[in-house]
């Protein structure tokens, strides 16, 4: 790109922000993570389809939304999938709905990563709202 096509504020700092982060993380959010939580709409018409897209899209929404709120990635992004996939995980562990065989295997693979996700998420949450209370202490 060249300088007159190059994106500017917060849009250019999200993305700088994105190619700053560990190798593995980009593989994991862009490969795994994104495509898999994605693949739920691939599942509307089989039983809690509807549902489980919402909560695992809404992840993602919020996570965007925190993101570009932010100016970029920093700890504080987890809090857009611990909100709507810890109750996601708790149904596919807890309450999975029945459907195909292909459909089981899928919510076995979504299970999986969120789970993943969130051990992530929660300590990423966990250091931010410390932070967080750091600087609180500090001003008061």
């Amino acid at each position: 790109m060249t300088n007159a096509t190059q994106p500017t504020g917060r849009i250019a700092r999200v993305m700088k922000s994105h190619s700053e982060l560990p190798t593995w993380v980009q593989i994991w959010m862009n490969f795994i993570l994104g495509p898999v939580n994605l693949a739920t709409l691939a599942f509307l018409g089989q039983p809690g389809g509807g549902l489980i897209a919402a909560l695992s899209l809404s992840g993602m929404a919020l996570t965007v939304a925190i993101v570009i709120a932010s100016g970029g990635f920093s700890k504080v992004a987890a809090a857009g999938h611990v909100l709507p996939w810890t109750p996601l995980v708790f149904m596919l562990a807890f309450a999975r709905p029945e459907g195909t065989a292909l459909y089981g295997a899928f919510l076995t693979v979504l299970l999986v990563v969120n789970v993943i996700s969130l051990a992530f998420d929660f300590n990423d949450l966990r250091i931010w709202l410390s932070s967080r209370a750091g600087i609180r202490a500090q001003t008061a």
